[in-house]
């Protein structure tokens, strides 16, 4: 097994979401790899957990990246999430990544869950990936 490329993976889906045109008209910079201190704007993407499996065989070393992609907003209702969530979505889902270590086999969505978070107006949609790459360095 190689979880090698799990930061190269994650550097590229983090600039792939920052770069994407239609997502920047939605979130803008509010896109994170980790919360910043302080009050957090009324609509954001932050990534999330990520759960790593072996996929190496006698070719090389490998593994499968189940990763979450969270949108969370404080507007009424779904709408606004959802419309950055599908941002996020066409942005990642067989995009062709460059990787600083390693390869991109396959990169495709798995699920998602929308959810109000406490009682609150918060809404958050958490988005589930499934990449597969190859660590060739």
């Amino acid at each position: 097994m190689s979880y090698g490329v799990a930061a190269a993976l994650q550097r590229a889906v983090f600039q792939r979401l920052r770069a994407d045109s239609a997502l920047d008209a939605l979130v803008g910079v509010h896109i994170y790899d980790a919360l910043p201190t302080g009050a957090l704007p009324p609509l954001y993407v932050v990534l999330g957990a990520e759960d790593v499996r072996d996929a190496s065989d006698k070719t090389g070393a490998g593994a499968w990246h189940q990763f979450t992609v969270t949108v969370v907003t404080q507007s009424a209702g779904f709408a606004t999430a959802k419309a950055a969530a599908a941002a996020v979505s066409d942005a990642l889902v067989d995009a062709p990544l460059p990787l600083d270590r390693g390869s991109l086999v396959s990169l495709h969505f798995l699920k998602a869950k929308a959810a109000r978070v406490g009682s609150g107006a918060v809404r958050q949609i958490n988005l589930i990936f499934r990449a597969r790459v190859a660590d060739d360095t």
